[in-house]
């Protein structure tokens, strides 16, 4: 079967911290940290039973904070080129190692991982960690790299601000100042000559909100004049396609590669095949944010997944929050045709605000119709994000990061759902409450029928909402539907964005029977999410009814050999409401809606011939 990847994203350092009294701007020793070791068999076959297929270890590779390992061997940082004291993920400080924050046993942390990734997959699953090329730590060193590889900068000329054979940008004859504090006296930070930041701020100057704590690598682009130069191939990209190979060596199945837009697409087009020709299994996913070279990234630059954040997150979070209508989803599709199979969806990660947060929905409890559609719109990758199954709302300020939404990267913390579902490695429900409970199972469910039906992990896309723009019987500002077929079998699937309960009339236009190869009649179907069954007629001249509750969807899955009669005139049954449909009472909500009466029209007179005909 080819699975649909089900991704659960997860920071080690915060996942396993079992610490219920952490103290904002915490040390480690005050505040601890998760290690690997505690990632046991236990806690992967628990997630694995939410229908997990990989877990990204967020934060594996060794990386610049304000703890002091010097009595390992490891060089000690300087605190105030360090954001929090736990430091960022992705301010590398050595490729070749794992963060010490992350073993019980520190000279054995390499070890350690390497047990994980058995376990991971022993329980099922793959294992996905970051590779972050644009840039490192401020002060990055390898300690561990393998013998005969040179650390990064060893030989660059940094009286020039750029050289190909450099591995860095530096700013000549100027000294490091950015606009924090660098401290005073012999403890200071001093850079001479300075070097380029990693979000491409090429002075010594960068202010606070710049990536100050890290400095950008040299992929032989020249940004004074904007040259390239790649013949011959770079000192940057062989270093690079070793770490990449070196961890891959160790049993990783995938990498996540960070601003993917940041680095050349010529070096992707050399490493990924270069990986590839030795771990053919081995898949990339590229974290990048700008809709018109997602093409390029995949057909030149190989990669298997794209991160659809400007994309259809963007609208599913409009159309959560700021009464955008649900029409526009269709612009999604749209935007992707062609490349929606390499597509990964998310409603959560470590960048963006939780969805239960007030920042966001509000109510984690709200998820379904966003859930259902991110899951389902197509047969890319979906991820989610630990203790979004359990409606986690980030409502610390932990201290570098302060109240915003999002779990921190930053610090030594504790996550509070998952910290009461984790219970000391037991995995069980004792300290969750029964909302909670309700919302994991709904995650289960919802993210399990994504590879338990073939017809979402390997079929066919035909959105229905061109036939249902002027249909009384739905609305299509607060309700998206479409359906996924695979073979003999299809699903109905249509989601409410309202906080009211809807009587739904769904037309199935007559081309959606040609395309799918559907056949008309009375169907015995079933409703995925709750298991009602009941008899429905199939007809492009009878819409499809059904009853749909606040914030939530519905799955009617109709197969050919349940074709109950040939008759299309028998009228629907009446629809019995579900025993566990989810009602979310007391809600208030604005009809203020946005209509956008002339994308319609446009979508209407120009693409009705191809809306809704694409193999997603």
């Amino acid at each position: 079967m080819n699975k649909k990847p089900i991704i659960y994203q997860l920071l080690p350092r915060l996942f396993a911290n079992q610490n219920y009294n952490c103290i904002p701007c915490g040390t480690l020793e005050q505040n601890g940290a998760g290690k690997l070791n505690d990632i046991t068999s236990t806690v992967l076959d628990s997630i694995h039973d939410l229908g997990i297929t990989h877990v990204w270890y967020t934060g594996i590779i060794e990386h610049a904070h304000k703890t002091d390992y010097t009595k390992y061997g490891i060089p000690f940082d300087n605190p105030f080129v360090i954001k929090g004291n736990a430091g960022s993920p992705y301010a590398i400080k050595d490729y070749y190692d794992v963060d010490p924050d992350l073993a019980v046993d520190v000279p054995n942390r390499i070890k350690e991982f390497e047990q994980l990734v058995d376990r991971t997959h022993k329980a099922g699953m793959k294992v996905i960690i970051d590779f972050v090329p644009n840039h490192v730590a401020r002060q990055y060193h390898s300690d561990a790299k393998p013998a005969g590889i040179e650390d990064l900068g060893a030989n660059d000329d940094n009286s020039k601000f750029f050289s190909p054979r450099n591995n860095f940008y530096y700013i000549p004859l100027q000294q490091f100042a950015p606009n924090v504090n660098l401290g005073n006296g012999p403890e200071a930070y001093s850079e001479f000559p300075a070097k380029a930041s990693g979000n491409d701020c090429f002075t010594a100057f960068p202010g606070e909100y710049d990536w100050y704590d890290t400095i950008k690598l040299n992929y032989g682009v020249d940004y004074g004049d904007g040259t390239r130069h790649f013949n011959p191939i770079p000192d940057t990209w062989f270093k690079m396609l070793h770490i990449l190979r070196y961890w891959a060596a160790k049993g990783v199945d995938g990498f996540r590669c960070d601003m993917v837009h940041m680095v050349p697409l010529e070096f992707w087009q050399w490493a990924i095949p270069a990986v590839k020709e030795h771990y053919p299994n081995i898949i990339f996913i590229a974290e990048i944010y700008e809709v018109n070279i997602y093409r390029d990234f995949i057909h030149k630059g190989g990669f298997d997944y794209l991160y659809d954040k400007v994309n259809l997150y963007d609208t599913l979070r409009a159309v959560q929050c700021s009464n955008v209508s649900a029409a526009r989803i269709t612009n999604c599709w749209q935007t992707v045709d062609g490349i929606a199979n390499n597509m990964l969806n998310f409603l959560e990660n470590h960048d963006e605000q939780r969805f239960g947060s007030k920042q966001y929905a509000g109510d984690p409890g709200l998820v379904t119709p966003s859930l259902v559609v991110s899951a389902m719109i197509n047969t890319g990758a979906m991820m989610i994000y630990a203790g979004q199954e359990l409606g986690e709302q980030a409502t610390d300020a932990e201290g570098y990061s302060g109240l915003d939404g999002r779990t921190t990267i930053f610090d030594y913390w504790s996550i509070p759902t998952v910290r009461r579902w984790f219970n000391e490695g037991k995995c069980d429900e004792s300290h969750l409450s029964g909302r909670e409970i309700w919302l994991r199972n709904k995650y289960k469910t919802i993210l399990n029928l994504c590879n338990s039906e073939k017809a979402i992990s390997q079929g066919s896309f035909f959105d229905l909402m061109y036939v249902n723009y002027t249909n009384p019987g739905l609305n299509p500002h607060k309700q998206y539907t479409f359906l996924r077929n695979y073979g003999k079998e299809t699903i109905l699937i249509a989601v409410n964005f309202s906080g009211e309960s809807h009587d739904l009339k769904i037309n199935i236009p007559k081309h959606a029977f040609d395309f799918l190869g559907l056949k008309e009649g009375n169907y015995i179907v079933t409703e995925l999410l709750t298991g009602e069954k009941c008899k429905k007629t199939i007809a492009y001249d009878s819409p499809f009814e059904t009853s749909i509750a606040p914030y939530d969807a519905v799955m009617w899955k109709f197969t050919q050999k349940n074709i109950a009669s040939a008759s299309k005139k028998t009228k629907n049954r009446p629809i019995k409401r579900a025993k566990n449909s989810n009602f979310v009472k007391n809600f208030i909500y604005t009809n203020n809606y946005e209509y956008h009466i002339t994308s319609f029209q446009d979508f209407f007179w120009h693409k009705i011939k191809i809306y809704g005909r694409r193999n997603l």
